[in-house]
């Protein structure tokens, strides 16, 4: 995993992060993969917790988080893509005024969730089924939270289901929000904003609220795999 990203082009996926806020990188898990990480679903030993979205208001569908250990996949994932992200996110807090650094390496960052009470593993597998959707959110579980996340997707839209679009919305101060309906192929990774992001104004970067969701599937299954890199009490 650590070549595979290590041939993406991280300029561009940087770039794309500042211009407009998420980037989409196809191809990153094959179709065996993704087969492979949607097939651990029903496997509870894989996972801490399961939590059905209805009963908590947070919308319809289901999600599970991964147990320790993680499996080697989406572990691998975890580090190798924080060691890519690390370093755009401690420009995106140099560019707030922020003094919060990130360290280099996912192991040294989780030993700093540690040291604040957050030791549950956050890696998540998602699933919506006709009329399933997900309410706009942020995934924040204690005082320590990375900037960045990413999603790839399992399933294929249009041939594993219809509509389940993903949603970001972005507020600026003293503006109107700002949509963004997304529907990338099955294998394709998202990097997004976990709760901020700095947006350049007139007057330097102010800091804009991003949160995500998923639209109301129509037919169908959608299966994503969610990292998240800080751990939750």
């Amino acid at each position: 995993m650590e070549r595979r990203l290590a041939r993406l082009d991280w300029d561009a996926i940087e770039t794309s992060l500042w211009d407009r806020g998420f980037a989409l990188v196809p191809g990153v898990l094959s179709d065996a993969e993704c087969r492979a990480v949607a097939a651990f679903e029903p496997d509870d030993r894989r996972f801490r917790s399961r939590i059905d979205m209805e009963r908590f208001g947070f919308g319809v569908g289901r999600y599970a988080y991964f147990a320790r250990p993680l499996p080697r996949l989406v572990d691998e994932l975890r580090i190798a893509s924080y060691a890519r992200l690390a370093p755009i996110a401690n420009r995106w807090m140099e560019a707030l005024g922020e003094e919060r650094r990130f360290p280099a390496s996912l192991e040294e960052f989780l030993a700093e969730c540690a040291a604040s009470g957050q030791t549950k593993p956050t890696p998540l597998l998602l699933r919506y089924e006709a009329g399933g959707y997900n309410c706009l959110h942020r995934d924040l579980y204690g005082d320590v939270a990375f900037p960045l996340q990413i999603a790839c997707f399992l399933s294929a839209p249009g041939t594993d289901y219809e509509g389940g679009e993903f949603l970001l919305v972005e507020q600026k101060p003293r503006a109107q929000s700002r949509g963004e309906a997304l529907l990338p192929a099955r294998g394709t990774m998202i990097v997004f904003p976990n709760a901020i992001r700095p947006v350049r104004g007139r007057r330097g970067f102010y800091r804009a609220g991003v949160r995500h969701g998923v639209s109301s599937v129509r037919a169908g299954a959608r299966l994503t795999l969610g990292i998240i890199f800080h751990d939750a009490r």
